[in-house]
């Protein structure tokens, strides 16, 4: 990859984006009674993911970037643990369930690792 210029310039980024989305088509199935609940909770820490990486990249010392990964971090132990209480409840199938989680696993160690190298 050339030099990065943007934060959608990032992987981690990118693959975030792709975890949103695949997040939004999952829950599109749950239950309307988790509307508020847990379908609502998936959605923003989905969401979280991406946007503290944006919102790190934006600010002007790499001290308040490496801030905001760790809170991107967090924000994906939060997506595994409703993941699999989710799955826990009838929501999601193994497969699916196994699917993200993967994903959550693989770009919590991409940002883990960009964190150190700051």
């Amino acid at each position: 990859m050339g030099k990065v210029v943007s934060y959608k310039d990032l992987d981690i980024w990118k693959k975030g984006i792709e975890l949103v989305k695949n997040v939004y088509q999952v829950t599109e199935s749950f239950p309307k009674s988790e509307m508020y609940g847990l379908t609502s909770q998936l959605r923003r820490c989905s969401v979280s993911i991406p946007s503290n990486v944006a919102e790190g990249f934006r600010r002007q010392y790499s001290k308040e970037f490496k801030q905001f990964l760790s809170v991107a971090i967090g924000s994906a132990a939060e997506l595994e643990t409703q993941i699999i209480i989710a799955k826990e409840l009838g929501y999601l199938d193994s497969q699916t369930e196994e699917k993200i989680l993967e994903t959550v696993d693989h770009l919590s160690r991409m940002i883990f690792n960009l964190n150190k190298r700051l």
